[in-house]
């Protein structure tokens, strides 16, 4: 039998939460990491938010070879092409650039923009986009916004922004979403104090949730 290596939507559908990370220490990036994988969060979107994202992608794309790592809020070509350097597998935007899109396209790395609205989806649609994300999720109008696009487009969706513990059931019972973006079980103040342990029970407890 011939082995397949699984597509990203697949990966980030069996996944189910990808956890969303600002990491404001680079060195920081490997004992989250561990956190995250030895309590069944295989992933990690680490957010260009901040001026050490890179080394921090890079700290833990050694540590961890098999983890699935996207960056996020990439919001121009060079963005790309560094987090293209520094390894990850995929790229997640806040919203819809044509210009950064087609890069990444050109690049042959996903790219998951966002979008919220029915014009956006359209163009995403029309680079031939078959995933994207729905950001901010809960201030564009979260479940019933989300499922009237669903309706409409034949498209997967990551919604992020505003998803949580006390929702996160309702967007995934959504038959279009793949996976939600969450930072609820990684917060900056735990990750600042280097809580690790009490990270790995809050990441545990969302990965328990959502099985």
């Amino acid at each position: 039998m011939r082995n397949t290596v699984p597509t990203l939507n697949e990966q980030l559908s069996q996944l189910k939460v990808i956890p969303v990370i600002a990491i404001e220490n680079a060195d920081d990036a490997v004992p989250l990491g561990k956190a995250l994988v030895e309590n069944g969060m295989n992933c990690a979107e680490v957010t260009y938010r901040t001026a050490c994202a890179s080394q921090a992608i890079r700290n833990m794309r050694e540590a961890f070879p098999d983890m699935l790592i996207g960056a996020g809020t990439i919001l121009t070509p060079e963005q790309v092409d560094d987090a293209i350097d520094s390894g990850v597998d995929f790229i997640v935007s806040p919203g819809f650039n044509p210009k950064v899109v087609q890069y990444c396209l050109d690049k042959n790395i996903p790219i998951i923009p966002g979008v919220n609205s029915p014009s956006l989806v359209e163009q995403a649609m029309e680079m031939g986009l078959k995933t994207v994300k729905f950001f901010p999720a809960e201030p564009s109008g979260g479940i019933p916004m989300l499922k009237a696009l669903t309706a409409v487009y034949p498209v997967s969706f990551m919604p992020t922004g505003g998803v949580s513990l006390s929702n996160v059931d309702q967007y995934l019972a959504i038959p279009a979403v793949l996976a939600c973006g969450g930072t609820w079980m990684l917060p900056p103040k735990m990750i600042a104090a280097g809580q690790w342990e009490e990270i790995g029970r809050l990441v545990k407890e969302a990965v328990a949730h959502v099985a």
